[in-house]
């Protein structure tokens, strides 16, 4: 209870600080949403993306 009490008394008892403890946690949510859904994308098509398979269209002559 002492915790619950201290996280309150600290983020949410004033709007504001609520208001800027909603917006960095948004902010934190879609960023770890975003990089786990590109996570799934990238397994799900292991081999089949560009950057898998470039090096079989790339031309060794150029170097």
């Amino acid at each position: 209870m002492a915790l619950a009490k201290s996280v309150y008394n600290l983020l949410f008892k004033r709007t504001s600080t609520f208001a800027v403890t909603i917006m960095v946690g948004a902010v934190f949510f879609e960023r770890m949403f975003d990089q786990g859904g590109d996570a799934i994308f990238e397994q799900l098509n292991r081999g089949k993306l560009w950057k898998h398979i470039k090096h079989n269209y790339e031309n060794k002559d150029e170097e």
